[in-house]
């Protein structure tokens, strides 16, 4: 792997290309700390380590902190993110997206543009609410977050949050374009990785105050373990369904005849369905934060990470939009009717609906052990939270939305600069360790 490493920056282009997208990410990191004016830091980062679990504190992981500092990156890209998962669900029911969709290279940009309009509005609709909401907040002791409310700090606060979100779009944009792997999924991987120098020095605190055991540590490592190299095998496991074409004569030429398959994967969603099940159940919490009432505070309390309801229907949710999710993007009569009109067929099934048939039943059965994979990834950290008493910023660590983006785009970006390494023969990263997960 040294060897490899040392082998990327003999490469002049993908030498430049890792350097730009290390620049762009301090960049990002420099901007999840510039404040925005007339917010007292302080009180806010305080209000945020005495509140529970909510959306805000949910968000506030995938901004690196930002939100909880009130910088000018505190909406980050989720809502670039939201408006992509919007249009991808919609795209399947709406003739007129999937026909731009169908279009090619113009589609698609054109797609891209309406996506970016709609990051722009919710962005609005967001910084809005946050303001609003910062204007009558305080910590439990009585200090205000904002000590100068009214119209300028709107607009200032609206309009900052805003830019600072487009700019964040703009370099993700730029890392994709001439930097290396996805650049917005890099950006939430920052702003992950970012927590962990302080839970690093929490535990170590910890240690030394004697609340965990050197035993206790070894075992935490030692699941952490255990969990990313389960993440990694269900985010790398497919099944290959074989797919025969048949001969066909053209004139004086002989075509098709080869073997091929269609790949289907265990976890076809990937984090979506987490992110769409916090996001249902931390939406009471959140409202409780909000509106202050007695009822709402009693049902987030219920719905709070760690109780037995929360856990149950979090499971319920995860499972629901795992089949959800994938129904949407796969369809399993379209590809049984393109493999027919081309001549494929899969061997000892026949053409048409049997075919579509067993494709749909193989991938049911491959989303549903994807789903309770993803079921025991998601709840691991309330578990370790719970029942080792790890504080909930180290636990995050064990599993979850943010390890199952973290592992996924750190391997993403792994197999593309393998990808450089073997264009141009050198030896990549998983060359001698690929790891092989068939299910």
């Amino acid at each position: 792997m040294l060897k490899a490493f040392r082998d990327a920056f003999r490469i002049p282009e993908l030498k430049k290309r890792i350097l730009f997208t290390f620049a762009l990410l301090i960049v990002h990191r420099i901007g999840c700390h510039i404040p925005i004016p007339g917010i007292d830091g302080a009180a806010l980062s305080q209000f945020f380590a005495e509140a529970r679990e909510t959306l805000l504190t949910f968000f506030d992981m995938f901004t690196g902190g930002a939100l909880g500092r009130a910088t000018i990156f505190a909406l980050g890209i989720m809502p670039y993110i939201t408006a992509s998962i919007v249009f991808s669900l919609l795209i399947p029911i709406s003739p007129k997206l999937e026909k731009l969709q169908k279009e090619g290279e113009a589609g698609r940009r054109k797609i891209n543009q309406y996506t970016r309009y709609a990051t722009v509005l919710i962005c609005f609709i967001q910084s809005l609410l946050l303001t609003f909401w910062l204007q009558g907040l305080r910590t439990e002791t009585g200090v205000a977050v904002v000590s100068s409310p009214g119209l300028p700090f709107q607009l200032v606060t609206v309009l900052t949050m805003t830019a600072g979100t487009i700019f964040i779009m703009w370099l993700g944009e730029q890392i994709t374009e001439k930097g290396i792997g996805n650049g917005i999924s890099l950006l939430i991987f920052a702003g992950i990785v970012a927590r962990l120098p302080q839970a690093g020095i929490q535990t170590a605190t910890e240690l030394q105050k004697g609340v965990i055991s050197p035993m206790k540590l070894v075992f935490m490592l030692a699941l952490m373990a255990l969990v990313i190299a389960g993440i990694v095998v269900i985010t790398e496991g497919q099944r290959k369904i074989p797919v025969q074409y048949a001969k066909r004569i053209v004139g004086r030429r002989m075509y098709g005849g080869q073997s091929t398959f269609i790949p289907i994967r265990v976890n076809t969603p990937g984090v979506i369905p987490i992110i769409f099940a916090s996001s249902v159940l931390m939406f009471p919490a959140t409202i409780a934060t909000f509106t202050r009432l007695e009822f709402m505070e009693k049902i987030g309390v219920w719905l709070s990470p760690g109780h037995l309801l929360y856990s149950i229907l979090y499971g319920i949710l995860i499972v629901f939009f795992c089949y959800f999710y994938t129904a949407m993007i796969f369809n399993p009569l379209d590809l049984a009717d393109n493999m027919k009109r081309y001549g494929g067929f899969i061997p000892g099934i026949r053409p048409g609906r049997p075919t579509s048939e067993f494709i749909e039943r193989t991938l049911s059965r491959l989303t549903l052990a994807g789903a309770i994979a993803l079921v025991v990834i998601a709840l691991l950290p309330d578990i370790v939270n719970t029942r080792l008493g790890v504080s909930y910023l180290l636990a995050g660590f064990y599993g979850g939305t943010g390890m199952l983006i973290v592992v996924g785009v750190a391997l993403d970006t792994v197999k593309q600069i393998e990808n450089h390494l073997l264009m141009r023969h050198y030896e990549g990263f998983l060359k001698k360790g690929k790891i092989k997960a068939r299910f």
